[in-house]
């Protein structure tokens, strides 16, 4: 008897060692990586999808008050962003990040030349893997009016036609060729109309300068949804243009000035570079 139960006790604790060397294994361990505040906003697209006042009653994205808070948001993991309007026009770009506790978003606005259009502070109140939701208050002297602005995860793609492209630097004229793809000196009447410093900024307003910084021109600009023409509107012109390149680096376009003789066009050659934008 004292046999049977010396073997019945050795069988019941090789067993309870075999079940913990199995729940202690390297193999079966279960790690959860906890996510930063930082990942969990730049780990997704977001779409502006509801907003509500002080009194929890819902407000229509296109209302005044919240309107210029509502689109598709990208925060990317390089600390920078991009938000978009919900028809995927580009509406500001810049830097943002959130603090270590996940409290408050910062954004700043950039110009094409890296000068701040504005900085923004916002009060995070939901911060989660589908919920970005934050508090504004339009007026800092009455804290008492605010709107919280409600974002859902999206699968929607960031546009891919070049406006952020265009938006992000400032570019230089630095040459043209003609249609036999013969260099045109840029003082050339063909196209020195053509030649200068231009600053295509992310809220789709534009202002090009001569090389000598004197203001040219300046309006509204927009590139088609399939990022093969560009146009710009003054109080005086529109200039639909056909984009041949544009990358980090060149923006070059083609300008037919007789469009009853589109066999004579001039490309124009853009470069970027590091010239501020004029006072």
């Amino acid at each position: 008897m004292n046999t049977l139960k010396k073997l019945c006790y050795l069988s019941v604790a090789a067993l309870l060692s075999a079940s913990f060397v199995a729940c202690s294994s390297d193999d079966n361990e279960i790690i959860i990586e906890q996510q930063t505040p930082s990942q969990v906003l730049s780990s997704t697209p977001w779409e502006t999808t509801g907003a509500k006042d002080k009194n929890g009653n819902s407000v229509a994205l296109t209302d005044a008050s919240v309107a210029g808070y509502v689109g598709f948001a990208y925060f990317k993991a390089d600390g920078k962003f991009a938000i978009y309007n919900l028809t995927d026009v580009l509406r500001s770009m810049g830097t943002w990040s959130v603090d270590a506790q996940g409290k408050t978003r910062t954004i700043a606005a950039l110009n094409p030349d890296g000068t701040a259009i504005f900085t923004r502070d916002v009060e995070i109140l939901v911060l989660n893997k589908n919920e970005f939701t934050y508090r504004i208050r339009p007026n800092s002297g009455d804290p008492s009016v605010y709107y919280d602005i409600i974002h859902t995860r999206t699968s929607h793609m960031e546009p891919t036609n070049g406006q952020l492209t265009l938006a992000s630097t400032p570019w230089e004229t630095t040459g043209a060729k003609d249609k036999s793809g013969n260099n045109v000196a840029l003082n050339d009447a063909s196209v020195a109309g053509f030649v200068g410093y231009s600053y295509f900024k992310a809220n789709g307003t534009f202002k090009i300068f001569g090389l000598n910084d004197v203001l040219r021109s300046e309006g509204t600009w927009s590139i088609s949804p399939d990022g093969k023409k560009r146009t710009l509107t003054t109080p005086t012109f529109t200039r639909v243009v056909d984009i041949l390149v544009l990358n980090e680096t060149t923006f070059t376009y083609r300008i037919t000035p007789d469009t009853n003789t589109p066999a004579v066009f001039y490309d124009i050659i853009h470069t970027k570079v590091n010239h501020k934008e004029p006072l």
